[in-house]
């Protein structure tokens, strides 16, 4: 009911957003003004790389994944496919910066945090933090020559977009408006002004949008069939990526219901007490379990309440457990064809969720090497070492 109900809407939402914006020429200037510097740049690969950097720290204002990737499809998803990157290789950036946690305050970092029995600063910022930086550098440098091999190996051309082919009559300081959701995210969290719910947030910004457009012309009747379009793009985006959401949804749950993630515990703890052995067991068993239910919560909850007992029966520190299972549930999730992100991004971008799988692939898999290596070098195996310490 919650993929249905509050993240359809959402969606719902964030869709007749940007259709809207594209309706009074916002995204159009957006364009139009971003292209000029961006000129200098020749690799469409370079300024896909940028965008990937722009979209993680943007998780740290957005917790929910597919919220963030919605969010990314209707801001930064137009500006990257006008400056000449490929549909594909856009929707896979706007997919898999929640694939790397960076926020120290995240519910799935406080849960963890007390499951490595840590402090939530020590935890968060000195072990959690310096290996998510780690990973997300190497799968910004993954996204780099995947993307591009993917390109020639399909035949992509990319075109830059010719600035002199855009017509628009909307003033320069449209620009702003279809990054006044990103803002509004900003601003109404909770700790500078009232905490404010995202769908909320769109409704102010496209009532602000609507002011400025009477103001401009003052003509209702184009204001109202302006606003007829957005309706339209919260209407195809119910029947086209919504319906598949809820699909998706009954199928996770199904698999939780008929004992899916109790079979996958009773595998890890069958296996042997070695550090290395046991944490890699415990990684892939949650990412697959992820990949298959499509949550990230899901598989990490249901084995986090298991890593206490575990560590101690085998004289491993709860951390060395608890941080690379974090990151592999979220991992997981990036590279599932019926999580919600992925589905979400598919459907905005109109291409199939196994194409978005395809492109993050590669990166999510050297972001998970990176780590378990990085957990191997920073945290220690034997929990005597914490102890001790």
């Amino acid at each position: 009911m919650s993929r249905g109900g509050d993240l359809g809407m959402m969606i719902m939402m964030l869709c007749g957003f940007a259709a809207y914006m594209t309706h009074i020429g916002a995204n159009d200037m957006v364009v139009k003004l971003a292209s000029k510097p961006l000129q200098y740049i020749n690799s469409p690969y370079l300024l896909m790389i940028a965008a990937y950097f722009v979209a993680c720290l943007m998780s740290l204002a957005v917790s929910s994944a597919t919220g963030l990737g919605v969010l990314l499809m209707a801001t930064l998803f137009p500006v990257m496919v006008n400056v000449g990157i490929s549909r594909g290789a856009a929707a896979a950036i706007c997919a898999s910066p929640a694939a790397i946690i960076l926020s120290p305050t995240s519910g799935d970092v406080v849960l963890a945090a007390k499951a490595a029995e840590m402090p939530l600063i020590d935890f968060a910022f000195k072990t959690t933090l310096p290996i998510s930086i780690a990973a997300i550098i190497g799968m910004a440098i993954a996204h780099f020559f995947w993307q591009r091999y993917l390109d020639k190996k399909e035949n992509i051309s990319h075109e830059m977009l010719d600035v002199a082919e855009i017509t628009t009559t909307a003033p320069a300081f449209y620009a702003l408006l279809p990054f006044t959701p990103i803002i509004g995210v900003l601003i109404f969290d909770g700790k500078w002004g009232p905490q404010l719910h995202i769908i909320t947030i769109l409704v102010i910004c496209m009532l602000l949008a609507a002011v400025l457009e009477f103001v401009r012309g003052f003509n209702t009747q184009n204001v109202f069939s302006g606003l007829e379009v957005a309706y339209r793009g919260m209407a195809d985006a119910f029947a086209g990526v919504v319906m598949l959401l809820v699909a998706a949804g009954v199928f996770a749950q199904g698999l939780s219901t008929i004992g899916f993630i109790q079979s996958l515990i009773s595998i890890a703890t069958s296996f042997g007490s070695a550090s290395i052995i046991l944490m890699l067991v415990l990684v892939i068993l949650t990412m697959l379990a992820a990949m298959t239910t499509g949550s990230g919560n899901a598989p990490f909850y249901a084995f986090v309440e298991m890593i206490p007992k575990l560590a101690h029966s085998s004289g491993i520190n709860p951390a060395y457990l608890s941080i690379p299972m974090l990151q592999a549930s979220n991992l997981g999730r990036t590279i599932s064809p019926v999580s919600g992100v992925v589905v979400a991004v598919a459907g905005m971008a109109k291409i199939s969720p196994f194409e978005v799988v395809k492109r993050t692939s590669v990166p999510v898999i050297v972001g998970l090497l990176i780590v378990i290596i990085a957990t191997e070098i920073m945290v220690p195996g034997a929990s005597s070492a914490v102890t001790g310490g």
